[in-house]
């Protein structure tokens, strides 16, 4: 296939690149493309995927002229079962198969620290990608992506927590709070992995300008803090089990409040996969990539403060190096 950018009008072919532990993006995200197989969806491993699927008229599902056409994973087994459950007609062996084949690829995978490895195959044969979050865990794959960013290689990544139908009218105007003066956000599982969701939930709220994270709680029971240049204070609790978190966000302003919640997991993936093929085929990004990269600071300055005993880490520290011309 030629590798034209942006990709215009043109039958997308995508390929699916997954999948991790407890994460089903595969199936979800596959099945927004291409429809799904309610009998064999309802065997899937991760029951809330058909529960919120099968709430959607099926004129929802699709998205026109864009379909996962393979996929590859680590377990060929859970290759073959999101094929049937979301249609997808070729599954490879390898990911590297792939090219050729596609013109994109989504890497549904949450693990940071893997991500460079797995989209580097794509990305230096000219393939788009776009990468679940975390984008990286880490210093040097953050290093590796701004470098590949400079190069002109193509990728985007986000947190569907972006696009909550329940905060988006609050990111567009929130002025009836006054200033805001605190923001809690807590979320469930890992910090390395489902931070992200509470970091780019409240992100838009803000914008770029976050000074220093500090996390005081332990592995499975996470305290954040953040600090704004606005002088909004940000808290994160997050926690292994806490799935009651997901969802909630509390906003304080000067001269109000508000606690919002928001159940509805369909919309922001569809929204999130949506804007993913509008900028395969515009070359206009969802939001700028500099928010990625202090989104990943924060991600990667909050795994550093739990291992330094909850010290304080001002995001100029990342990566501050006489070679880090990107900070």
């Amino acid at each position: 296939m030629e590798n034209k950018w942006p990709l215009g009008s043109k039958e997308l072919h995508i390929g699916m690149l997954g999948m991790t532990e407890g994460n089903g993006h595969p199936y979800s995200w596959s099945a927004i493309f291409n429809h799904y197989d309610r009998a064999n969806m309802e065997k899937c491993p991760f029951p809330g995927i058909p529960a919120y699927l099968n709430k959607q008229p099926d004129e929802t599902l699709g998205l026109p002229g864009a379909h996962v056409t393979h996929i590859c994973c680590d377990n060929k087994t859970d290759a073959r079962d999101v094929a049937r459950c979301s249609l997808i007609p070729h599954v490879v062996e390898k990911p590297e198969e792939m090219i050729g084949h596609v013109d994109a690829v989504i890497c549904a995978t949450d693990i940071g620290s893997e991500h460079a490895a797995r989209c580097r195959p794509f990305l230096e044969a000219g393939i788009p990608v776009f990468i679940d979050k975390p984008l990286a865990d880490n210093e040097e794959d953050l290093g590796t992506f701004v470098k590949w960013r400079d190069e002109g290689k193509k990728f985007i990544s986000s947190s569907s927590m972006r696009y909550s139908k329940a905060l988006e009218p609050y990111y567009q105007s929130h002025f009836e709070l006054g200033e805001l003066m605190y923001i809690c956000q807590p979320m469930c599982k890992k910090w390395e992995t489902y931070g992200i969701h509470a970091l780019e939930a409240i992100f838009p709220f803000l914008g770029e300008g976050f000074i220093s994270i500090q996390n005081t709680g332990t592995y499975d029971k996470n305290m954040l803090h953040l600090t704004h240049k606005s002088g909004c204070d940000v808290h994160i609790p997050l926690c292994a089990g806490m799935y009651g978190a997901f969802g909630k966000t509390l906003l304080v302003g000067s001269a109000g409040s508000r606690f919002i919640t928001d159940d509805d997991s369909y919309y922001p993936f569809k929204k999130q996969m949506a804007l993913f093929v509008e900028w395969l085929r515009t070359g206009r990004e969802p939001f700028a990539f500099t928010e990625t990269v202090e989104l990943t600071k924060l991600v990667i300055g909050g795994i550093r403060s739990l291992h330094e005993s909850g010290r304080r880490i001002l995001l100029t520290e990342i990566r501050k190096d006489k070679e880090d011309s990107w900070i």
